[in-house]
Order: C-alpha cells, then structure tokens, then sequence
C-alpha cells in the first residue's frame, strides 16, 4: 500500500456474466457473519476476478446497493492485495455488512479472501 492508502497491487478483473457467478459456486464457500466468499480455482495465471451479490433478503435495492459498495471499497483499499491470480471470488453480502464498522469488514474480508479462520 503506498502512501496515500491506496492500493499499489492491480485492481482485481470483475466477473460480469451470470455463467460466470454460476462457475464458482462449484468452488469453496467460506461463511462469515457479514458475508459468504466463493472461491474457485481457474487454473490459470491471470489476474483474480471478483463479483458482488446481494440478494433481495438484505433489502430494498439501495439498502443493497449500500452494502455492494462497501464491499467493492473494502476490496479496493484493503483486500485486493490478498486475492490470488488465477481465482475467481464471488462476494455475498449479507445485512450485517451495512451496520459492521468498515475496520472489522476489511479485515473479515481479507481473512475469508485469504482462507484464514
């Protein structure tokens, strides 16, 4: 991280098509209080892609819409530096992200991303 607390690592690729959010439910699930992270391996060396969810049980779509960005900036400031090349990571939040102060959520973000209890 530089100085300015911005990431120096390349941002993580986004996952886009619905086949591929689908791809990776095949992989690991790591459960979480705020939020479930699905991992899978693609076997390549590329950049790591991730996608965000969050269903309708959360809310209405800004009460989603909140928790989505949180996520997205949780990964961009903090826990895109621990995604490993060649996975693919699929977010979903849960409401409990919304009201979790932002310090618990990158660290429980970069410690599910990273596989760690």
């Amino acid at each position: 991280m530089s100085a300015t607390g911005k990431p120096t690592g390349p941002n993580p690729k986004r996952l886009l098509k619905r086949a591929e959010f689908l791809a990776v439910r095949r992989g690991e699930k790591r459960r979480g209080r705020l939020f479930l992270v699905e991992v899978l391996d693609r076997g390549d060396r590329e950049a790591p892609r991730v996608g965000y969810t969050v269903t309708k049980k959360v809310g209405n779509a800004v009460v989603r819409n909140r928790v989505r960005r949180r996520l997205r900036e949780a990964v961009r400031v903090h826990a895109a530096d621990d995604m490993v090349p060649g996975n693919d990571y699929v977010i979903v939040g849960r409401d409990d992200a919304l009201s979790a102060p932002f310090g618990q959520l990158k660290a429980e973000l970069s410690r599910r991303i990273r596989g760690t209890r």
